[in-house]
């Protein structure tokens, strides 16, 4: 059964031009607190999440500062397909069930100057990357790096047959910095937990968060791709088990740190009982040495 997914995206764009320059200004200012572009320039990523950008617009900002002084000269950004239509929903179930994902019809990777699906084009994901990217590059005077968006759908644990596969890892070789988004932990009653296991986020749930966060960074770290997979669809509730599994082999072993955490109550959003909230993230992904 498909949650019925509010207008984040008409959301998201009415909340960027409502905010004034010295709010975007601190946020771009307080995701100085962290220096990642020596993670992208060895080789690793950064994941950011998407949840509303008052809550999180300073973990997106360190990615947007880590992609422009890491010195690449393009930058693919990954971001999430969410199942907006019931199609899509129907599909990512029977995956995650175990289908062969080569029968699906959105299995692939989508994004602005491919041809075939244009589901993307309804996305929200990286919407608020997006704004905050151009603030910054606005702010600095510069042109910036090429900027490449990608929309990976139904990794199904087998990354490396994915349709578009062989385009990312292209983009990679030729020395692209890539992060990506997700919202790692979706929580609560709003989100189909029994209501005797739903934790308040400051109250346990965060606690909880990390927990589960880290478990799916170690899956991807040893290349448990069908593991991680299914982690996200029915633990942590991740929704971005296509990039992870994407970035993960594109770039090889990696190693996450989480940086920071928030959280944001998504009840009213749903019209659903507290508690119902989902964790955002900023996470360092570095290079397994040998």
């Amino acid at each position: 059964m498909k949650r019925d997914i509010p207008d984040f995206k008409t959301r998201a764009i009415q909340t960027h031009q409502h905010l004034s320059h010295e709010t975007i200004n601190q946020m771009l200012d307080a995701g100085l607190a962290w220096d990642l572009a020596p993670a992208l320039s060895a080789g690793g990523s950064i994941i950011f999440p998407h949840v509303g950008i008052e809550v999180c617009g300073h973990q997106i900002a360190s990615a947007v500062h880590a992609c422009l002084n890491c010195g690449a000269e393009r930058v693919l950004v990954v971001g999430v397909l969410h199942a907006l239509t019931q199609e899509l929903q129907d599909a990512r179930v029977r995956v995650a069930t175990g289908s062969d994902v080569t029968q699906e019809e959105a299995w692939g990777i989508q994004g602005p100057g491919l041809k075939g699906r244009k589901d993307w084009q309804h996305e929200f994901s990286l919407l608020h990357f997006l704004f905050l990217w151009d603030e910054e590059i606005k702010r600095r005077g510069i042109k910036g790096p090429e900027l490449i968006v990608r929309y990976p759908y139904l990794a199904g644990g087998r990354p490396f047959i994915l349709p578009g596969i062989e385009e990312l890892q292209h983009i990679v070789r030729d020395g692209a910095a890539v992060v990506m988004t997700s919202d790692p932990f979706h929580h609560g009653i709003g989100y189909d937990d029994a209501p005797e296991d739903s934790l308040y986020a400051e109250q346990g749930g965060l606690e909880l968060a990390r927990q589960r966060i880290e478990e799916g960074l170690e899956m991807l770290t040893i290349g448990d791709y069908w593991g991680f997979n299914q982690h996200c669809a029915y633990v942590a509730k991740n929704d971005a088990r296509d990039g992870g599994q994407v970035v993960r082999y594109s770039l090889g072993p990696l190693h996450g740190k989480i940086h920071d955490i928030v959280w944001e109550d998504m009840a009213p959003s749903y019209h659903k009982p507290d508690p119902t909230w989902v964790t955002g993230a900023l996470i360092e992904m570095l290079p397994v040495k040998a």
